[in-house]
């Protein structure tokens, strides 16, 4: 059956980012398709009530506190999901911060914050989990959580969307280096999602920011978290089996790259 390939019974997933959002929406349905998934993040409450609402739906999953900025924690937490379960199957890096300024006004402070988070953050993760699935001869899926930005430039994202453009360089270079041990390295690039990042303004403010967004999609709205998450799935199953070092842009239609 067609619909096996998204099946991840047996399997173990590590979603960051999982207390809100695309992160949320990923391990729910990570945890859906039959996976085991260690939520992580920053924000404890959240990935409690994360794991807390996929084990009430059936789901299995572990809330683990994790700041994506330090090497170690992220190595515990893959230690962790290999005691219990022996493997490692999906990394989803999804954990990302937004701040906007002016490239006349960026300062280092900025630069190092969103830096660390979007890039290094996503670097730990995918190393720690590549090894892992290296050693236990895992022919696992890491995923990578790219964005718009890397498509056109926008005034006020200069670190945003640099630290973006380097995961893609990373997604693909890993996607070189690792195939070969049968682990796939992909990248998700959404356009404009509703999520507490976007959400920054009244209810008012928001109508407004995502008029231009819906006028240039083809679709004619903006992206839910829920929308992310199907594609992060399909790059995490075996529905993505021959595919590797790609970005795969689901945005409406807003930007149509070769």
């Amino acid at each position: 059956m067609p619909l096996t390939a998204y099946d991840l019974t047996g399997r173990t997933a590590i979603v960051t980012g999982a207390a809100r959002g695309i992160g949320r929406a990923t391990a729910a349905l990570l945890a859906e398709a039959g996976a085991t998934v260690y939520c992580a993040d920053l924000d404890d409450r959240g990935i409690e009530a994360t794991a807390a609402a996929i084990t009430a739906a059936g789901g299995s999953a572990h809330p683990r506190p994790l700041d994506v900025t330090r090497r170690d924690q992220v190595a515990a937490v893959v230690d962790a999901a290999l005691d219990a379960t022996g493997r490692l199957d999906v990394m989803a890096n999804i954990a990302g911060i937004m701040h906007s300024s002016a490239v006349l006004e960026t300062e280092d402070a900025d630069l190092d914050r969103v830096w660390n988070t979007n890039f290094k953050g996503v670097l730990y993760g995918c190393q720690e989990a590549a090894r892992a699935m290296i050693a236990t001869a895992t022919r696992g899926s890491i995923v990578t959580m790219a964005s718009g930005a890397i498509d056109t430039g926008a005034p006020g994202l200069l670190c945003y969307g640099a630290a973006k453009a380097a995961v893609v360089q990373l997604t693909k270079t890993l996607a070189t280096e690792v195939g070969r041990h049968g682990i796939r390295v992909n990248a998700v690039a959404p356009g404009w999602i509703r999520t507490a990042m976007t959400d920054r303004h009244t209810a008012e403010a928001q109508q407004q920011a995502e008029k231009p967004m819906i006028r240039m999609s083809p679709l004619g709205r903006v992206g839910e978290p829920e929308d992310i998450a199907h594609a992060v799935l399909h790059l995490a199953s075996d529905a993505s089996s021959f595919t590797t070092g790609q970005i795969l842009r689901p945005n409406g239609g807003v930007a149509m790259p070769w």
